[in-house]
Order: structure tokens, then C-alpha cells, then sequence
């Protein structure tokens, strides 16, 4: 009597063999129970043929069957197939195979049959187990194959674009997806400018402008973060593997859509290390066989598209909130006022101006219900309003254009005497652009509506920065910022905006 009995229940297929259907039977509803996938037939010369035509993981078969054993079965498997694991099963302890032909025949499991099936379920847990291990064990050996395979190719000096199209390949040859891009900054001798080009894949694959179309403030963001830490960020989207040359420089980074990656996490990471000082070898050698032309206008190109993006994310942060819209052209104004002040040189009030327009750019991703939350925060709510520096800056960190104002845009709520946040800096520790950032900043938050009070006439302003001087900002830039806003408040505000009302007394 020959009978197969088939149902998918797992990825992992199992075969039962045995010259008993009702063993067949009772085995498939305890491991259809576990989970597994399980077809069964009470034929050898059957199951041998399936074996060799199907795709399975694991044999549980008995010893003793007509027309031959169950050593013989396998020892026909294993003429053609040595990967598959094998547990044997057997009603007669006396007549069970001895060990030597067990172990010759590379036969994993051995087991009493039994009419309970604990002993049973356990051997083939363990059996799931093994095959997982050493299909990654293998996965793992034939990746660093590959690696050292493609190292070579992607270490040739050759145009940039095609480093990066090497890199991106190799990579997809990993991993199960078609979408995926790697962004590389370069600080060459172009102009000694910090500078960044692309190569996408799949979806990815788009001129300059409509890649960044494609990246949102979540993603962004995330890069900011791999750029910043040096470590793999996991998303529910994807992974980022940041490029971290031998000198610990972070170079750029690479984005692979899709999940379920974690077995291939090791191996990337591996291959973006190698990947990484290839791109490093490259720029040593001054990009050879590339035009630096080209590459400048591609440069220039992601730049204005980046630039364009983050200040998009700006203006709809400002859009969100009619008490707020305008605050960051205000505070980047108030800044650069009182940098000149002081006599900085023109990049640095550039610096101050570009940070006051996105200071609270980090702000995106905040829920309207606590932006514009008219009564007191909860501590869960006023937790994530102090997240916004922390999120700004990753957010600029994903390119390296912005890398500067990075520090003026995360330490712009410290306080002198160490009780700001993100990091509880103090004192000298903050830096002196950022201090300026901050008396901008809440001094056009003191004079503006909010949604939770009125604004504060100039003269409470002022009484307030002087009380928060030496505590909560920097005693010298309170004394520049009234000496050229405050006191000459009336000429300033037409300036900024001559509709702009400012209450005086």
C-alpha cells in the first residue's frame, strides 16, 4: 500500500517514510501541530526519488521496511544528496543499526519509536536548529567569497560613479531587493568644498532631483543618525550601513530597501568596511579617469537638491503652527545681527544664518497636538518637543554640506549652567555660535504669540534675557544682543518686515 499525504505549513519540508501508514498519519498531525511542513509515503524506492526531485531539509524514516532498510535508503540519498538531515526511528532496539554505520552514513538523529512523540519533537527542533546554523554558516562562507571575489574590482582606480555602481551591485548579489542607493561624500580638492554624490538602484535610480523626491524626513533623518554614530541604523523600511574608512572617517553611506535582512547584516557590514576604503583609496588618488568638471556639476546638483528638500521640511514645519510661522527667518536674522557685532568673519554669520533658518527643522516629525498644545506639556509631551535639536541635526547630518551647522542646530536649547538639553552641556562647552543661536531664539519666542500665552512687550524680554544671563545664556552675548536688537528694537524690526509689530513699552 503506497500513500503520500502533502500540506505546506513552514518553510522548512520535512519527509516521512515508513512502511506504516498509520505511523505516517500520527507523525503528520503532531508535526503539522508544531508547525512544519510534512509529506509522507510508505514507499523507499518512492521517497529516495521525491528526495532527489524535491527540496527537503529533513528525513525521519524507520529502520526496518520492506523492500529494503532504512540504511539502505539513505545510503542511496546520500550518492547524491549529502546536505539533507536525517533521523532514523526503530521499533526493535535489537534490531537497530550499529553506530558505525550510523555515523558512516551521516545520520544526525536516532530515536525509539514510541506512542508518545516527545523525545521525537525535541530531535526535530534540534534538527531545525542545525539547519538553520549551517545554512548560515554556509551563507556567511560564501559571502566572504564573494567579498574577496569583488574587492579587487572595486579597488581598480576608476571613475567614481563606477565605484559606486560596483559597490551597489555586489550588494544586491546579498540580499533578496531591487531598491537601494549609496551616497558618498568627498572633500577633495574641489574648491576644498564638502561635497556629495549618489548612485541608486531600482526605484532609486532617478536624476539628482528626483532621488531626493523620493527620500522622507524619517529617512533622512535615519541617515543623519548611521552618519553620526558610525553604527547600522535598522528601519521598518530597511537598513543603513554607514561607510567607515580605517581612519575612522565616516565617508557616506549605503540604504537597502526591504526587511528581514538580519543573517546578511554581518556580511554587509563587513563588505561596507572594504567598500569604504575603496572610496577612500579613490579620493587619494585623486578620482583618476575622472573629469572633475563633471563631477563638480554633479556635486552642485545634489547639493541645490538636498538644500531644496531640507528647506521644503522647514517651510512645512513653519506652516504647521500660524503662532511660529516666521520665527526662523526672524532668529537667523537676530543672529547674524549680533555675529557682526562681535566681529565674526563672513563665514561664520553664514554659519549662524543658515542655522537660525533651520534650527527647528527637527520639529517635522512632532505631532500637532503637542505643538500646538495651548495649556501645560505633559513630561511624556515636553520629552519629545526636547527630542527636535537631537532630530535636526541628524536630519542635516545626512549630507556633509550642512556638517557645520550641525552643532549650532543640537546645542541651541544647552544652558550655560548645564541643565539644557540634548546633552546637559555647560559653559565654554557650548558652542560660542550656538550661544548666540539661543538668545535669538528665545527672544523671538518671548516677543511672538504662542498658542499657550501672549508675547512679552520688549521691555519684559529684555528683563528676562538679563535674568537668564550667566544661568540660561551666555552673559556676553546678552549684553551684544540688547545692546544692537533691544535697543534699537523699533529700526530693527523694519528690516525684518515692516508689517512686523513689536510692543515696546
Amino acid at each position: 500500500m503506497r500513500r503520500r499525504i502533502t500540506d505546506t505549513l513552514s518553510p522548512y519540508k520535512i519527509i516521512v517514510l515508513d512502511d506504516e501508514i498509520g505511523i505516517i498519519d500520527s507523525l503528520s498531525v503532531v508535526l503539522k501541530r508544531s508547525g512544519y511542513d510534512i509529506t509522507g509515503t510508505t514507499s523507499p524506492m518512492d521517497a529516495i526519488e521525491m528526495i532527489r526531485d524535491g527540496n527537503f531539509d529533513l528525513l525521519i524514516l524507520d529502520f526496518l521496511m520492506q523492500p529494503i532498510n532504512g540504511d539502505k535508503v539513505v545510503s542511496k540519498i546520500r550518492e547524491y544528496n549529502d546536505e539533507l538531515y536525517i533521523l532514523m526511528l526503530t521499533g526493535q532496539k535489537d534490531m537497530a543499526p550499529p553506530i558505525e554505520t550510523i555515523r558512516a552514513l551521516a545520520i544526525q538523529g536516532y530515536c525509539d519509536k514510541s506512542d508518545k512523540f516527545d523525545q521525537l519533537i525535541l530531535l526535530v527542533e534540534s534538527a531545525i536548529k542545525s539547519i538553520i546554523q549551517v545554512r548560515t554558516i554556509k551563507k556567511f562562507q560564501d559571502g566572504l567569497n564573494n567579498i574577496l571575489e569583488s574587492i579587487p574590482r572595486i579597488y581598480q582606480l576608476q571613475p567614481i560613479e563606477s565605484i559606486l555602481g560596483d559597490i551597489l551591485t555586489e550588494v544586491m548579489n546579498f540580499v533578496d531587493s531591487k531598491d537601494a542607493f549609496i551616497l558618498v561624500d568627498c572633500t577633495e580638492e574641489l574648491n576644498n568644498m564638502h561635497n556629495s554624490i549618489f548612485r541608486g538602484f531600482g526605484k532609486y535610480n532617478k536624476r539628482i532631483e528626483d532621488f531626493m523626491a523620493l527620500l522622507d524626513s524619517g529617512l533622512i533623518e535615519q541617515i543623519g543618525n548611521a552618519r553620526t554614530t558610525k553604527k547600522i541604523e535598522k528601519m521598518e523600511t530597511g537598513v543603513i550601513f554607514p561607510l567607515v574608512n580605517e581612519y575612522s572617517q565616516i565617508l557616506g553611506i549605503i540604504y537597502i530597501e526591504g526587511t528581514n535582512y538580519e543573517s546578511e547584516i554581518s556580511l554587509l557590514e563587513i563588505f561596507a568596511n572594504q567598500a569604504a576604503s575603496a572610496l577612500n583609496n579613490a579620493f587619494l588618488h585623486s578620482l583618476v579617469n575622472t573629469k572633475n568638471e563633471e563631477l563638480a556639476r554633479t556635486y552642485a546638483k545634489l547639493k541645490k537638491a538636498y538644500a531644496d528638500t531640507v528647506e521644503a521640511l522647514r517651510l512645512t514645519v513653519d506652516a504647521r503652527d500660524e503662532y511660529t510661522c516666521g520665527h526662523s527667518d526672524r532668529v537667523a536674522f537676530y543672529s547674524k545681527k549680533v555675529g557682526q557685532e562681535f566681529g565674526l568673519l563672513p563665514e561664520e554669520l553664514e554659519l549662524l544664518s543658515t542655522a537660525g533658518t533651520f534650527h527647528d527643522i527637527g520639529k517635522i516629525g512632532t505631532a500637532d497636538d503637542i505643538l500646538k498644545n495651548p495649556g501645560k506639556l505633559t513630561k511624556d509631551e515636553y520629552n519629545v518637543i526636547k527630542q527636535h535639536p537631537l532630530k535636526g541635526a541628524h536630519i542635516l547630518s545626512a549630507a556633509s554640506m550642512f556638517q557645520d551647522i550641525v552643532p549650532l542646530v543640537k546645542y541651541h536649547h544647552e544652558w550655560v549652567n548645564g541643565t539644557g538639553y540634548p546633552e546637559g552641556l555647560k559653559g565654554d562647552e557650548i558652542p560660542f555660535l550656538a550661544s548666540i543661536l539661543t538668545v535669538a531664539d528665545a527672544f523671538d519666542a518671548m516677543t511672538s504669540n504662542r498658542s499657550y500665552r501672549k508675547k512679552l512687550d520688549i521691555k519684559r524680554a529684555k528683563e528676562q534675557l538679563l535674568e537668564g544671563a550667566g544661568i540660561q545664556f551666555n552673559a556676553k552675548v546678552i549684553a551684544v544682543f540688547i545692546k544692537v536688537v533691544i535697543d534699537n528694537a523699533v529700526e530693527v524690526m523694519k528690516e525684518i518686515e515692516p508689517s512686523y509689530i513689536i510692543t515696546a513699552s
